[in-house]
C-alpha cells in the first residue's frame, strides 16, 4: 500500500512536489524516540527514494540489479552529488541497514539521521524543485513522545507485548515499503528509458555544478559528519567514546604525542584507544571525507612511532574518512588493508599482546600426521602456511572429493593455533549433515571448546569458544554479534561463487585469515574462485585434482552400475499383460486395451516410491559403511 500521509515538523516544503517524501519524514519524526528502528528504516527508504528519483529524472545509466550502495558509488551519480551530499546518503543507508539487521540503535541515531535527511530534503528542494533555502525553517527536534502527548499514551494503556507487536509490524511495513518503492521505480525507469536517451556528460556536469553550489549555500559541515560517523563506528565496536571531544579511560581524543617532526616536537592524535594498563592499543587518524582515507597513513605512522617511544608498546594503526576504515598492523609485517569496522577492545588486547609476543615461525611448525599424513596433504599444508607466512591473508585449497579436505582444514587450524597465530576459528559448510561431521572430526583431534552455530544445546557461551562450526545461513543470522576482528581464521567449505554471491557479507565483515576449500573451482574471466581467495587466475594455493588422486591410488575411478526393471525399460503394454493382470484390471472396470505407455511416459508420470526403494535396495549392498556410519561407493562399484 502507499505511504499514509503524515504531517511533519521539518519536511513540509517537499509536500507540493514530493508528498511521499514529506510523509516519510513525518513518520520518522513520530517514531524517533518510541521506535528508532522503524524510523531509521524509513529514513533509509527516504534517501533511496531520492536517489531513484534522480536516476529516473536525469536518465542516469545504471547496471541491472544495482543495490542502494551501488547506485551511490556509480560514477554518473558521484559526478552529480559532491562528497558532502554523498556522506549524508551513506549515513542514512548505513544506519537504516543496522536497524533492519537488528543491531543496537537508539534515539540518538534516529535524531541524527533526521537532521541529515532534512539537509538532503533542502538540497533536493533547492537544486531540483525550484525552491529556495528560505522555504525551510530551522531544524526542529521532535518532542520525546512524538506527536502523541503523554496523556494520550497513558490512555492507550497498551501492554508491553502489544507495543512490541506494533513495533515489529511498523518495521515490517517499512521494509515492505522499501521493496515496493524499488519495484515501482524499476517499472517507471523501464518506461522512461524506453523513450529517452541518457543525458550527455556535459549536461550532468552542468547539473552537478548547480548541486554543488546548493551544497555550499547550505553550508554542510564535513567535519561534523565525519567525526560522528567514526565515533558511531567506535561505539558499535564497544568503545566508550566521550561526547563533545571529551576523553575517557578507553578513548583519548586529541591526545598529545611526543617525538613528532614538528617545530615543537609535539603532535595531537585524533583518537588513541587505551588498554587497561594505560598503554596504547591503537591510534585512529581522521581524514576529510573528500579525500581517500589512505592519505592518513603517513600521519598515523608518525603518531604510532611516537607512542611506541613513550609507552614501550606499538599501537595498531587505523585511519578513516568516516566511510572507509583501514588497519595497518606493521608490527607483524602486514601491509595496510581495508576492513569493515573497528576492532573491539579485547580483540586489540589479543592482537597487540598475545599474538605479537608469542607467535612462532609458521614454516617451522610441523603438521599432525595423525590428522593429515598423506604426502599431498602435507604438501597442501606447507603451501598454505608459506603463503600466510608471506603476509597474505587468503588461500585456496582445491582437492578432489574424498581426499580429506576437512582433515586438512583441521590440521591447518591445529598448526595455526599451536603457532599462536590463531585463537578463534570459524568453519563454515553448506549443509547440516556436513556441520555434524565437521563437529565430530574437530572434537576428535582438537581439545578446544567448540560452539555449533544453530544448535540449541551448546555447553559453552557464544563468545567463550575457540572453534565455531556452522552453516552459512545460520552464521548470517548472528555474525553482527561479533566484532570484525573476533575470528582469526575462517575456513569456508565448498567455496564457490554462489556462496560468495549469497553470503559474501560474512567474508567482507570479518578481518581474518581466510581459506577456501573446494573440489570444483570455477575459472572464467568473469568468475574465478581463485581470485576470490586472492590467488592468480587458475592458480590455487594448492591443487590435488581427481585425475592425480586416481593416478596415486588414493581414489578409484568411478563406473556406472546400471539397474532397472522391465516396467521402466519397456513401459506398460496391453499385449504384455498376463491373464491374471487382465482379469484384475477388468474387475476394477479398466479396459486393458487402453494401457499403452512407453518408458518415457512412465518416467514422466508414474515414477513412484516403490521404484526408488528398488533402486536403493540394489545400491546399498554395493556400498561401504564409513566410520561416520554413512555409505559411499565401494571400490568395485
Amino acid at each position: 500500500m502507499w505511504m499514509q500521509e503524515r504531517s511533519s515538523l521539518n519536511f513540509e516544503p517537499l509536500r507540493s512536489h514530493h508528498a511521499e517524501l514529506a510523509s516519510m519524514g513525518g513518520f520518522a519524526e513520530h517514531y524517533a524516540f518510541t521506535d528508532p528502528e522503524s524510523a531509521l528504516v524509513k529514513l533509509r527508504s527516504f534517501a533511496e527514494r531520492i536517489v531513484d528519483h534522480l536516476y529516473t529524472r536525469l536518465r542516469l545509466p545504471r547496471a541491472p540489479q544495482s543495490n542502494f550502495a551501488d547506485l551511490l558509488a556509480n560514477a554518473s551519480f558521484t559526478m552529480l552529488a559532491d562528497r558532502l551530499v554523498l556522506d549524508k546518503f551513506h549515513l542514512l543507508r548505513k544506519l537504516g541497514n543496522r536497524a533492519a539487521h537488528g543491531e543496537d540503535v537508539g534515539s540518538t541515531d534516529s535524531l541524527r539521521a533526521l537532521r541529515e535527511a532534512w539537509q538532503l530534503a533542502r538540497w533536493l528542494h533547492v537544486t531540483f524543485c525550484g525552491g529556495v533555502v528560505e522555504d525551510f525553517a530551522e531544524f526542529r527536534e521532535p518532542p520525546p513522545d512524538g506527536t502523541d502527548s503523554k496523556a494520550e499514551i497513558k490512555r492507550k494503556a497498551k501492554a508491553l507485548a502489544e507495543q512490541n507487536a506494533a513495533k515489529e509490524a511498523r518495521l515490517r511495513e517499512a521494509l515492505e515499503e522499501v521493496a515496493r518503492l524499488r519495484e515501482s521505480e524499476r517499472e517507471l525507469r523501464e518506461r522512461i528509458n524506453a523513450a529517452n536517451a541518457p543525458l550527455e556528460e556535459r549536461e550532468i556536469r552542468a547539473i552537478a555544478d548547480v548541486a554543488e553550489a546548493t551544497s555550499n549555500q547550505l553550508q554542510f559541515s564535513e567535519d561534523d559528519t565525519r567525526r560522528w560517523l567514526i565515533e558511531r563506528d567506535l561505539r558499535m565496536a564497544g568503545w566508550n567514546v566521550g561526547e563533545q571531544g571529551r576523553s575517557t579511560e578507553q578513548v583519548g581524543q586529541e591526545v598529545e604525542v611526543l617525538h613528532q617532526a614538528t617545530s615543537s616536537g609535539r603532535g595531537f592524535a585524533d583518537y588513541v584507544l587505551w588498554d587497561d594498563n594505560g598503554k596504547p592499543l591503537a591510534t585512529v587518524e581522521i581524514k576529510k571525507t573528500t579525500r581517500d582515507a589512505r592519505q592518513g597513513q603517513a600521519q598515523s605512522k608518525d603518531y604510532a612511532d611516537g607512542l611506541e617511544k613513550m609507552y614501550g608498546q606499538r599501537p595498531m594503526i587505523f585511519y578513516s574518512n568516516g566511510h572507509d576504515i583501514w588497519v595497518w598492523d606493521d608490527a607483524l609485517g602486514y601491509p595496510p588493508r581495508q576492513i569493515y569496522g573497528f576492532y573491539a577492545r579485547d580483540t586489540l588486547q589479543y592482537r597487540c599482546g598475545f599474538q605479537r609476543s608469542g607467535r612462532y615461525e609458521l614454516t617451522k611448525v610441523m603438521p599432525d600426521e595423525r590428522i593429515a599424513g598423506r604426502l599431498y596433504q602435507i604438501e597442501t599444508l606447507r603451501r598454505v602456511t608459506e603463503r600466510f607466512a608471506a603476509c597474505h591473508r587468503k588461500a585456496l585449497i582445491v582437492q578432489a572429493t574424498g581426499t580429506g579436505k576437512t582433515r586438512v582444514a583441521i590440521a591447518l587450524a591445529k598448526m595455526l593455533i599451536e603457532a599462536r597465530w590463531v585463537k578463534r576459528v570459524l568453519f563454515l559448510c553448506d549443509r547440516k549433515e556436513l556441520r555434524k561431521q565437521a563437529r565430530n572430526a574437530f572434537s576428535e583431534f582438537l581439545k578446544e571448546p567448540i560452539y555449533v552455530i544453530g544448535q540449541q544445546n551448546n555447553d559453552i557461551a557464544l563468545k567463550d569458544a575457540r572453534i565455531y562450526i556452522g552453516i552459512y545461513p545460520g552464521m548470517m543470522n548472528i555474525y553482527e554479534r561479533f566484532d570484525t576482528g573476533f575470528f582469526d581464521l575462517i575456513i569456508a567449505d565448498e567455496s564457490h561463487r554462489s556462496i560468495y554471491n549469497q553470503y559474501g557479507d560474512l567474508f567482507k565483515y570479518f578481518d581474518a585469515l581466510q581459506v577456501g576449500l573446494t573440489a570444483t573451482p570455477v575459472e572464467m574471466v568473469s568468475r574465478s574462485t581463485c581470485r576470490l581467495f586472492g590467488c592468480d587466475y587458475k592458480l590455487p594455493t594448492a591443487n590435488y585434482p581427481l585425475e592425480q588422486a586416481i593416478a596415486d591410488g588414493n581414489l578409484v575411478p568411478f563406473r556406472v552400475v546400471a539397474h532397472t526393471t522391465a516396467f521402466l525399460r519397456e513401459g506398460i503394454k496391453s499385449a504384455h499383460l498376463s491373464d491374471e493382470q487382465i482379469a484384475e484390471l477388468e474387475d476394477q472396470g479398466i479396459d486393458p486395451n487402453t494401457l499403452d505407455f512407453d518408458a518415457q511416459e512412465i518416467d514422466d508420470a508414474v515414477f513412484n516410491r516403490d521404484t526408488n526403494r528398488i533402486i536403493l535396495r540394489n545400491l546399498m549392498p554395493e556400498s561401504v559403511l564409513s566410520s561416520a556410519r554413512t555409505r559411499s561407493a565401494s571400490p568395485s562399484a
